[in-house]
């Protein structure tokens, strides 16, 4: 067991910095003169938690990305008693080690989709796998939306022809806001204790998520990286930005069990947008 929660932390973390990488990239390649600033750095923010464990923040705010949140987490200790029963295996006994990247991003250009990803592996007295990404455009644009989901069909496919109607099943029902009766976004796909008894394959999967996601956000954000925007498109964009708020703080299971474990407030907040607007405003 120890062995295979090495191998899913490194994995996390090699990913993030990879991801530091890719979008760094991206900061220098802007053009567009409505980008008024210098290409953006991430800032690192190591942290410890109480009860066990720790993570690592990285947050860039930027001249193409307004705010990007790429934090990776590696926690473990015990569930508080209101919330073991919510938890596979934890009910049973309270401890639990738990892994993971989260990345959100909030462009400044409002052609530019929001993004969100994660992938964890957490063990109680079960193990399993969870994660998923989802798009979330403030201007809908067609191709972006078929291009996301044929390359999340592709990659589940490698694993399970049954995986990418599930998983997007799943995020359709998730990512969707009851009280506005309003899907967040354009889905993708959302996967939660996958355990199929192979944990190499397993794994493998969840590795091939964060794969796509570090081919598949950059072409999208590249085709649209340098076109102009006006101030109608964006107020949508700000509008949009504040459904996103609203899922996350109301919704977000991520964000109720860092929340419940004694996670770093602020890494947990980092999927809040910078500056945002509701309708009446």
């Amino acid at each position: 067991m120890e062995s295979k929660k090495e191998q899913a932390s490194q994995w996390f973390s090699a990913l993030q910095r990879d991801l530091i990488n890719i979008f760094e990239e991206i900061e220098a390649e802007a053009t567009h003169s409505q980008y008024d600033k210098e290409p953006g750095k991430f800032r690192l923010k190591p942290w410890l938690r109480e009860g066990g464990g720790g993570g690592t923040m990285a947050i860039l705010e930027g001249r193409v990305f307004e705010k990007a949140g790429v934090n990776v987490s590696t926690v473990f200790g015990e569930f508080s008693e209101e919330f073991r029963a919510q938890i596979p295996g934890a009910a049973q006994d309270p401890r639990f080690w738990a892994s993971g990247i989260s990345v959100v991003i909030h462009p400044r250009s409002p052609h530019v989709p929001i993004i969100h990803m994660n992938t964890r592996m957490i063990v109680t007295q079960k193990l399993w796998f969870g994660g998923g990404t989802d798009l979330t455009p403030c201007i809908a644009i067609e191709k972006d939306t078929e291009h996301f989901h044929e390359a999340l069909n592709q990659t589940c496919d490698g694993f399970d022809l049954t995986y990418y109607e599930k998983f997007k099943k799943w995020a359709d029902e998730y990512f969707y806001l009851p009280h506005r009766q309003e899907p967040r976004g354009v889905g993708g796909i959302f996967y939660d204790y996958l355990n199929s008894g192979d944990w190499e394959n397993d794994f493998n999967f969840t590795q091939a998520i964060g794969r796509t996601f570090a081919s598949l956000y950059p072409e999208i954000v590249r085709r649209h990286l340098n076109k102009s925007w006006t101030d109608s498109d964006r107020k949508t964009q700000l509008k949009k930005r504040g459904r996103y708020v609203e899922f996350n703080l109301l919704y977000d299971r991520g964000t109720m069990f860092g929340l419940k474990t004694g996670g770093n407030v602020e890494a947990i907040l980092m999927s809040l947008p910078p500056v945002v607007e509701w309708p009446g405003a």
